[in-house]
């Protein structure tokens, strides 16, 4: 089988540099070449997780420099794809919207969120919206 493709929402991200804890945490810890799963990102979704991260309180006690020092790796080991489509509207959310649309162009199996019901229909895409937690145990790994 194929490594799976897949988007990361924001609120991952946010959950797994709060707390070491978890499921978030695990699978950004994960991220590697040979990861068993291929991470897609787009500018659009880069810019929306670096406004988020820096919002004063929003991951601990993370500075800027290990915000940024994050966001060059997820970068450097994230598949970049340009969005030439889009697919709006589908989600109530309009940043919602943009995940899926970069799942679309990337042709990715899952969308990893902790708010799988603000991806309710993805299913048509060929897309399903799981937890971390969900997503670990596909990969046989235990969170």
């Amino acid at each position: 089988m194929d490594d799976p493709h897949v988007v990361l929402d924001t609120n991952v991200l946010v959950a797994g540099l709060r707390s070491r804890n978890g499921a978030s945490f695990q699978l950004l810890s994960g991220i590697a070449p040979d990861s068993g799963f291929e991470f897609h990102l787009s500018v659009p979704l880069v810019l929306e997780y670096e406004a988020v991260l820096k919002r004063p309180g929003s991951v601990g006690d993370l500075g800027e420099e290990d915000i940024e020092a994050v966001l060059d790796y997820l970068c450097a080991a994230g598949h970049h794809r340009d969005i030439y489509f889009l697919w709006r509207p589908q989600l109530r959310d309009p940043k919602d919207d943009m995940v899926l649309e970069l799942a679309v162009e990337a042709s990715c199996d899952f969308i990893v969120t902790h708010n799988t019901k603000d991806f309710r229909g993805v299913e048509r895409f060929g897309i399903q919206a799981i937890t971390p937690g969900e997503f670990l145990r596909r990969l046989g790994e235990k969170p």
